[in-house]
């Protein structure tokens, strides 16, 4: 396998931005991992502006297959005092992949301080049972571990939710980008719902920052995800991710398309 930080180390500068290329074991069908997808983005973005303040947040635009050689822009497209607003767009062989519009905001004084989003009760990852199948699951997902942690098990009926503990297989894979790649793992809780298999694309991701990962604790993230509707061909979903000591890391929504 290429682990992420060879992929994510290979990138390379050109004169218009950036260069990767991705190897089947990171793909999902005929395209790149959506999640890594966004990791790309987000990590052209910070090459690009090195001294770009916190990421806040990002949204996401699935637009066509990643495919082939991708090439990766970042432009600034706004930068005030505190924040930064950058733009990047993910080009594969078939034209724009990704698009994506990243915000950043340096910590500001604030007298306001306010916290509730509790990390569900479960079970440690190490006494779960695993959430894919032997032999099942995307190419990419083979970069990843999963263990189910409650909800509906993976190839089940019953409410679309899932609860699962993730980490990379990578130990190097710690940083905030590297959050962001595992942070689009699992599959669309929708196909709990589904009387039999059909292809799904996720649309547009929203996401946002809450907390940096720790380096030194021991990579696994507890993941919350809940179909709010699937109708007329789509679904609203709703995510969050949590550390092991319970830190909310991300909020994110996601709009998925289901073909069946």
């Amino acid at each position: 396998m290429t682990s992420y930080t060879d992929l994510i180390a290979a990138m390379d500068r050109t004169e218009a931005g950036f260069t990767a290329h991705v190897p089947d074991d990171w793909r999902q069908g005929r395209t790149t991992y959506g999640g890594l997808s966004a990791a790309l983005c987000l990590e052209a973005a910070l090459r690009a502006v090195p001294d770009a303040p916190p990421l806040r947040s990002g949204q996401f635009a699935f637009i066509g297959p990643a495919a082939g050689e991708l090439a990766i822009r970042a432009e600034i497209l706004r930068r005030g005092k505190s924040t930064l607003f950058m733009g990047v767009d993910l080009v594969g062989e078939q034209g724009l992949a990704t698009r994506a519009i990243l915000t950043f905001g340096a910590a500001r004084e604030s007298r306001l301080d306010h916290l509730d989003l509790p990390m569900p009760a479960t079970i440690a990852p190490d006494a779960a049972p695993d959430f894919f199948p032997e032999g099942r699951g995307p190419n990419f997902t083979q970069q990843f571990e999963f263990k189910t942690a409650g909800g509906t098990p993976i190839g089940r009926p019953g409410p679309p939710d899932f609860l699962v503990w993730i980490r990379h297989r990578d130990p190097a894979a710690r940083s905030l980008a590297a959050l962001v790649a595992l942070a689009d793992a699992l599959p669309p809780p929708a196909m709990t719902l589904f009387p039999e298999r059909a292809p799904i694309s996720t649309m547009t991701w929203s996401l946002d920052v809450l907390a940096e990962p720790v380096p030194s604790d021991d990579g696994w993230r507890l993941m919350k995800s809940r179909a709010d509707t699937v109708r007329e061909g789509y679904s609203a979903q709703d995510m969050a991710i949590w550390d092991r000591a319970g830190t909310p890391l991300i909020v994110a929504r996601q709009n998925v398309a289901v073909f069946i």
